[in-house]
């Protein structure tokens, strides 16, 4: 598969105080890719998605490279959801498909929700956002390096896995790329810690473009039963659930996710 070439685009959001770099890649009419808790790494689902669209991923503050202190001009997730509005129409998208996976599923789901005419369709990849006391959210922050990979995927021991856990074996590039994991987890975590709940479930009702709900079968971090939970919040929704996949089934199971995403993107 070919290796999408990137662009880097820098907007300056919130009165000057927080540059957004947006990571933009692809050919075709232009989609929005919101990461999830780790931070932005392309990856061949992006790649392929990037066959069809221009994807545009902005970086939430505090993951870029060289900027990591931007996490501190951020008090809460209605701050968030103001700077990657202002950061998509400057520039120039509404009435675009998003994609959000994890905790960019809540992100893309909370702007959808705060400003219906962003998007004309909504793709949420296992979203966080939502919580029952029976079915509690697993916590990826406080979890070890070695519990990672059983939390993400149904085969832990899969290629797929293996790939996506790969460190240099450099000393220097291991710390550096340990220590990047950790702060972006943190920095994400100020919207999410303890509990990934902000009340969303209180306006995913205002969600109107039609949404797809895509889990995978086996996801043991955030369970499959919070699908229903959205789509029955969401009024023009629809599940997709994708067996042998757990939390990142655009990894685990890529071809599988990308038909049922092409199919209802049109």
């Amino acid at each position: 598969m070919t290796t999408t070439t990137l662009t880097d685009h820098t907007i300056s959001t919130w009165n000057d105080r927080i540059t957004m770099r947006v990571r933009i890649g692809g050919d075709g009419p232009p989609l929005v890719y919101v990461h999830p808790a780790a931070g932005l790494a392309w990856d061949p689902f992006l790649d392929q998605l990037a066959q069809r669209y221009t994807i545009y991923a902005p970086e939430f503050p505090g993951t870029t490279p060289g900027n990591p202190y931007a996490i501190h001009q951020i008090d809460d997730l209605w701050d968030t959801v103001l700077i990657y509005e202002q950061t998509l129409r400057e520039l120039g998208l509404s009435a675009v498909p998003v994609i959000g996976q994890s905790f960019g599923g809540m992100l893309a789901a909370e702007l959808a929700a705060a400003y219906p005419d962003l998007f004309s369709q909504v793709v949420l990849l296992d979203p966080v956002g939502l919580w029952r006391d029976d079915a509690p959210v697993a916590n990826w922050i406080a979890a070890a390096p070695a519990e990672l990979p059983a939390l993400l995927f149904a085969d832990p021991g899969s290629d797929a896995a293996q790939s996506m856990f790969a460190l240099p074996e450099d000393p220097d590039p291991l710390a550096d790329a340990q220590a990047a994991m950790v702060w972006n987890l943190g920095a994400t975590g100020k919207l999410c810690w303890p509990i990934p709940d902000r009340g969303l479930h209180k306006r995913l009702h205002r969600i109107t473009a039609p949404t797809l709900i895509v889990w995978g079968e086996h996801d043991t971090l955030v369970s499959p039963d919070y699908a229903e939970e959205f789509h029955n919040r969401i009024r023009d929704s629809r599940v997709e659930i994708i067996p042998k996949a757990g939390h990142v089934p655009q990894v685990e199971q890529m071809e599988m996710t990308y038909s049922a995403i092409s199919a209802f993107l049109g």
